[in-house]
């Protein structure tokens, strides 16, 4: 479930904080940098007396506690003890951070909604699925409430900067698939350009929004993807770290062939899914790429029909993206980067859909057509095509349309809103209303 931060403390008021049946631990993961430990801190402000800050990461020491007893009353008690403070039930949060780094940290979660549901304990992790996956961790299945936080989209974006107002035009002209004024339609598009170069990253957005900001966003996004790089070496095993950096090194190149299929020979000549596989696996568990899988008809239900030999990779964030290309506004909107708007602009809808909550597909038919993602809304299995322009006019929507007769198709593009027969245009600064 996508977690907007404006939205988090409603979801938990009536899921969490006010419930005493059968609460459990609450975590939040999600790739670095995303937002995780604002939200914590955030909560515990907004709702508690009280807050107990755990960082596994930060302090080594507090983390060797927990090779022992970890039931709920000697934890409570191990922390009592650590940060001189009382721990009172519905008054005070419990806030475990970067808890991939103690696995029995995380054992003991399980013990807390079991024994303890009285208190509130919310936990947050970075590169946990690689961590887990690495370490074999024991994970409480069953024992924890999941949600999952993504970048910042557009929508947080415009939010961001003080425009809720055309935010919520947005919003609205989509509900009604009716026209914004072309002042607003082109402000908006300006504002969608910017986005795809400095994504969603709150650091990165502040730095933008902030005069007096003491680094510059370019030198923030450039930051964080050193920390992602960091971090491979950090939380992957050694042999497979030079496999990893090779596997999204040749992202770039993958995204800028006319068939984004993901193929191995991009990587080094005579690689196989044999080799890169496992390493490919741990950049999609880290939350630093998005696996977008190939879906061979246009049926319901679509995992049904996934050819899972076949996939594309996305960034999991334009503005990392446009760090790892060089990428900056002014070049972009050059006439001859309309190619290089094509691959923001696919890439930007991937992470859109998959922060709503979309299992990333595409379908393809023989290698003569293809369309770039396929959603499910409702009973219907939508076709949805991706154009960075003016110039929407599209073959393989048209094949698709012809063999599946889907309910109505979407087309993204940089079109004002509308309606073509059962053609749904919807510009590429309102993907977050899909």
């Amino acid at each position: 479930m996508r977690i907007k931060i404006r939205y988090l403390l409603g979801i938990v008021e009536k899921r969490y904080i006010f419930s005493t049946v059968s609460r459990q631990p609450l975590l939040l993961y999600g790739a670095r940098q995303v937002g995780k430990t604002y939200v914590m801190q955030e909560l515990g402000a907004e709702y508690f007396k009280s807050t107990v800050y755990v960082n596994f990461e930060a302090d080594v020491k507090i983390g060797s506690f927990f090779e022992n007893d970890i039931h709920s009353d000697a934890i409570l008690k191990l922390l009592e003890k650590y940060y001189h403070i009382k721990i009172v039930p519905d008054e005070t949060l419990i806030m475990f951070d970067e808890i991939q780094m103690c696995e029995r940290a995380l054992t003991s979660l399980k013990y807390f909604a079991e024994e303890a549901p009285e208190y509130h304990v919310i936990v947050a992790g970075s590169l946990l699925g690689a961590a887990l996956k690495r370490e074999q961790f024991s994970f409480p299945v069953g024992k924890i409430q999941m949600e999952n936080m993504y970048p910042m989209d557009f929508e947080e974006y415009l939010w961001a900067k003080g425009k809720e107002v055309l935010a919520d035009m947005i919003r609205m002209h989509y509900e009604k698939a009716q026209a914004l004024s072309e002042a607003l339609h082109k402000e908006a598009l300006a504002e969608y350009y910017n986005y795809c170069i400095i994504g969603g990253m709150p650091a990165v957005i502040a730095a933008e929004t902030a005069p007096a900001a003491t680094l510059n966003q370019q030198e923030i996004r450039r930051m964080l993807l050193d920390s992602y790089i960091a971090d491979m070496a950090k939380y992957a095993l050694p042999g497979e770290t030079v496999k990893i950096f090779a596997a999204y090194d040749s992202l770039p190149s993958q995204l800028a062939k006319d068939s984004k299929k993901f193929q191995y020979k991009l990587i080094k000549s005579g690689a196989r899914a044999s080799q890169y596989g496992d390493s490919i696996d741990w950049l999609i568990r880290a939350g630093i790429v998005n696996k977008c899988v190939k879906c061979t008809q246009g049926f319901m239900p679509p995992s049904a029909f996934l050819d899972l030999t076949a996939f594309k990779l996305y960034y999991s964030d334009t503005g990392i993206m446009s760090a790892r290309t060089g990428m900056d506004l002014e070049r972009l909107m050059v006439s001859e980067a309309e190619r290089f708007r094509g691959i923001f602009a696919e890439n930007y809808v991937a992470c859109a859909l998959r922060t709503n909550g979309y299992e990333l597909l595409y379908w393809e038919s023989d290698g003569t057509a293809e369309i770039d993602f396929l959603i499910v809304k409702g009973e219907h299995v939508i076709p949805v095509e991706c154009k960075s322009g003016n110039h929407v006019r599209s073959k393989s929507l048209a094949v698709y349309r012809e063999k599946y007769k889907p309910a109505y198709s979407i087309r993204i593009s940089a079109r004002n809103f509308g309606m073509d027969g059962q053609i749904r245009s919807v510009p590429l600064y309102a993907v977050f209303c899909v």
